[in-house]
């Protein structure tokens, strides 16, 4: 498949998708996120993609959107269908799979909504993470004042959102805004060493806890107690789980097969 703003590979058992728009800072405009929601669909059907990692190449993970490719008026019921523009988003936290997030330079306003969907965050050290929607009197709808929150704390986050100012990476890292800051120059390697550690584990088991995680944060937490106790009864019941302890009573490396 050729796309026209991003670079999709994928490459034994971790798929990458690059946004690739330099000139227009990785700006996402409507090809660009059209092309987002095929490549995930994609990386969600393909059973042999265990991993995504998402980037914006060594200079700027996304600066935004592209408001030259703003759409133009509209009745208030489209202005209160966010998820239509928005439906990538939602495609990544849903998808049964790691998302690393590797993040170069700027990670701004929709770009930053973009990477707080996805597991995990890296950050290069050249890059400036922040949301300027309210500095500009605008409101981005994409999420950042539900995910951020639950982030980084309710405090942290309307700091944030309210100065509209640009943090550095070892501010996000003190926040837990992001994981962990590399080198610019090990940015990659640093998102596929976590890759290939997670493309080790069941991905059942993975794509069940990453549903007990986000789901039972929204659940009260007794019931986010019942919610993961279901899902561990579920991988019981599938093959990963039988080989996982037949592999551990022969003393062997398991052979997991995502069934």
């Amino acid at each position: 498949m050729s796309y026209q703003t991003i670079i999709y590979d994928k490459t034994d058992g971790v798929a990458t998708i690059t946004l690739n728009r330099p000139d227009k800072l990785n700006t996402i405009n409507s090809v660009m996120r059209d092309e987002l929601i095929e490549a995930i669909l994609d990386t969600g059907l393909d059973q042999g993609v265990r991993v995504l990692i998402i980037t914006g190449g060594p200079k700027v993970f996304c600066a935004g959107a592209d408001v030259s490719d703003q759409p133009g008026p509209s009745t208030l019921w489209d202005k209160l269908s966010p998820k239509r523009t928005y439906s990538y988003y939602h495609l990544i936290e849903d998808l049964g799979k790691p998302v690393i997030a590797a993040i170069a330079g700027y990670c701004l306003g929709g770009g930053l909504e973009l990477a707080c969907t996805c597991d995990i965050r890296i950050a290069a050290d050249n890059a400036k993470l922040g949301d300027a929607h309210a500095k500009l009197g605008i409101m981005g709808g994409g999420g950042s004042a539900q995910r951020l929150p639950r982030l980084i704390g309710i405090a942290r986050a309307k700091e944030l959102i309210f100065s509209g100012l640009p943090m550095d990476p070892q501010q996000a890292e003190r926040i837990n805004l992001v994981n962990r800051v590399v080198p610019v120059a090990e940015l990659m390697s640093a998102a596929r060493e976590l890759a290939e550690l997670y493309k080790q584990r069941p991905p059942v088991v993975l794509k069940l806890y990453k549903a007990a995680i986000d789901e039972g944060m929204q659940m009260p937490f007794a019931q986010g107690i019942d919610f993961e106790a279901k899902c561990a009864a579920m991988i019981s019941l599938t093959e990963d789980y039988q080989e996982a302890i037949n592999a551990f009573q022969q003393k062997r490396k398991p052979e997991f097969k995502g069934k």
